[in-house]
């Protein structure tokens, strides 16, 4: 029979390295050996996690500012622990969040010129894991929306506009080591130490179908394959060889196929491409980057060639389909971090052609930066594709329909943390502040506020105002200078004197009164640090609102008013740095009041000299 050759666009798709004037060099990349990303792309700026003194920091630099780095380029600091992952929003291009070894996730907001100084201040800082956030993923169709897997066993799902939980997924019986989101964002999938992938429906948090996937010693990861209802998995056999399976999610008893790549022993990552349906699989600590063709049809997996360098990589970011430049008709471009040097070197996956003219069938409608649905639709149960554009002129050029789906139904459960949520309450200037307001019964309750009435409903909870960082068991839920009306409708005012009150209403059905409990405490003026004084800003206020299971002897015993933990002792050594900056600007204004105090006084000197030596004269011409 004769040999037939599968015809195929990209079987000559080849890696082009940039030179070294278009690559950032001089980067102290963070030594954390951690499996997620360090490094974040979108088509304005690039972002790396670095290596600091106390806790961590990244850096963010425009995507055309290549080169040397600068070793005081500004950074973005706030963690008290290591960041683990790293992720711009899909649909901001200023709004990056980050996971950290302190059990948060924050939310930053990058100014559109860059950063011309350190930033410090996050704008929404996610307080719910018990352990180390280790993974983030961004909901690929809804804005607002933000996935986290801890190594509590627990995925949590935000929602980062009134920075409060939507569901809290507790159906992992080891840890957690990857989590992906589907085309639309009604499934998820995830893999774990127990060697299974899981796939879950978000809103309930049921697991609809899991199976063991690959059963070596080391990490496994999965990807879906865009709309086609396929799981792509990498892993390690018993054999310790790496290898790939594809998952029909409909029916996972037994992958549809699973193949052997090489017997290496570093962690493999898919990145899919599914505008022209290509897999590229790099392995931390290689130096090579795979690429296969996937198809429909049996053995639905194509091998096309490779990508080859001599210096190994500690991990890949990915620029945005809308990025690339299809003069070149470049599919893909990833940005490559060295794990032996501080560099950063873009690699263009080309398909050759012999013009520069636009290639449609290289380039069909790629996703947008406009969400499709925001996400009280998405909590409501909507389910909708991503806005497609084309890649040629930024035309939209579909219009998905809107599929239903359950709403969000979280399983009620005893809590044995305290919950504490803050918000932040915009006060009209005409407004009486320090007067409590009541809350109207036919006002609607989403279901995500329900979700936190749950966790924050207890018959022995207590208001009161917290002056140091907050426990690491407590779970919080914080939105930082926004002005947003927080649980729509929810009216919580206190006073700014330092004799405040502080008033908990809570909300309740439609059919329920409105139970209301106050506390009053008297702090003196120096027990309350510089940076936990109460807002002077009449626009915006303040509230805290916990409540905390009773404490054990030992508890009372420790907790004397001094950090315990390592995590603790960071968070104080930030709060000690901003003390210490506000008084280094204290004293320079006074350094300046001092001087100009000199001249004034040297000036009245002058002036007294001179109207004493015009009197003489006078006096004198009046003798003469």
């Amino acid at each position: 029979m004769a040999f037939k050759l599968r015809l195929s666009k990209f079987r000559h798709i080849y890696g082009s390295p940039a030179k070294k004037e278009l690559c950032y060099e001089s980067i102290k990349v963070t030594r954390n050996s951690h499996d997620a990303s360090i490094c974040a792309i979108n088509v304005k700026f690039l972002a790396i996690v670095t290596e600091s003194a106390c806790g961590s920091s990244f850096i963010v630099l425009p995507i055309e500012k290549t080169g040397r780095v600068d070793i005081n380029t500004p950074k973005v600091q706030g963690h008290s622990g290591p960041i683990l992952d790293i992720k711009w929003n899909p649909f901001n291009d200023f709004i990056i969040a980050t996971s950290s070894d302190d059990t948060s996730v924050k939310l930053w907001q990058i100014p559109e010129d860059g950063l011309q100084s350190n930033l410090s201040e996050w704008i929404v800082d996610l307080h719910g894991h018990q352990k180390r956030v280790s993974y983030i993923e961004w909901h690929p169709t809804t804005d607002n929306v933000l996935l986290s897997a801890g190594n509590d066993q627990k995925c949590i799902l935000w929602n980062t506009e009134t920075a409060e939980p939507i569901n809290i997924i507790d159906c992992h019986n080891s840890l957690i080591q990857c989590i992906a989101w589907n085309w639309d964002g009604s499934l998820f999938a995830t893999t774990s130490k127990d060697k299974k992938v899981r796939v879950i429906d978000p809103r309930t948090g049921n697991v609809l179908q899991d199976s063991v996937c690959h059963v070596g010693p080391k990490g496994a990861k999965v990807v879906f394959l865009g709309d086609t209802n396929r799981l792509f998995t990498t892993g390690f056999c018993k054999m310790n060889e790496r290898q790939y399976s594809i998952w029909d999610i409909k029916n996972m008893t037994d992958p549809l196929v699973t193949s052997t790549i090489d017997s290496s022993s570093g962690m493999l990552f898919p990145f899919y491409d599914h505008d022209t349906r290509v897999m590229f699989i790099a392995g931390k600590g290689d130096g090579n980057i795979r690429y296969f063709e996937i198809v429909d049809n049996p053995p639905y997996c194509h091998y096309l060639g490779q990508y080859n360098s001599p210096n190994p990589q500690r991990c890949l970011g990915i620029l945005p389909k809308r990025g690339v430049d299809v003069k070149r008709c470049e599919i893909m471009r990833f940005y490559k971090v060295y794990g032996t040097k501080g560099f950063c070197e873009p690699i263009s996956m080309i398909v050759p052609r012999k013009t520069e003219a636009f290639h449609s069938d290289l380039y069909p409608p790629t996703p947008s930066a406009t969400p499709s649905l925001t996400s009280d639709e998405w909590i409501s149960g909507q389910n909708r594709d991503p806005i497609l554009i084309s890649p040629q002129d930024g035309q939209v050029s579909s219009n998905p329909c809107i599929t239903t789906s359950k709403a969000v139904q979280r399983k009620d459960s005893t809590l044995h943390q305290a919950p504490v949520i803050t918000t932040y309450k915009a006060v009209k200037g005409s407004r009486n502040i320090g007067q409590g307001h009541s809350i109207s019964s036919t006002a609607p309750v989403p279901n995500s506020v329900r979700n936190i009435q749950k966790l924050s409903s207890n018959d022995n909870s207590e208001t009161h105002m917290t002056n140091g960082p907050t426990v690491h068991e407590c779970m919080t839920f914080t939105r930082k200078r926004t002005e947003i009306d927080a649980w729509g409708g929810l009216n919580i005012i206190s006073s700014l004197d330092h004799d405040f009150t502080v008033t908990k209403e809570t909300v309740v059905e439609t059919s329920r009164h409105v139970d209301k409990k106050t506390w009053s405490p008297t702090p003196a003026a120096n027990e309350i640090p510089a940076n936990m004084m109460p807002n002077t800003n009449p626009e915006k206020v303040h509230i805290h609102k916990a409540w905390s299971p009773p404490k054990s002897p030992l508890e009372q015993l420790m907790s004397n008013g001094y950090p315990q933990t390592d995590p603790e002792l960071r968070k104080a050594y930030f709060r000690q740095l901003e003390e210490i900056r506000s008084l280094k600007q204290q004293i320079s204004m006074k350094d300046k009041r001092i001087s100009q105090l000199e001249e004034e006084l040297r000036c009245n000197q002058s002036n007294k000299w001179h109207r004493e030596l015009n009197e003489g004269r006078n006096v004198e011409e009046s003798i003469c």
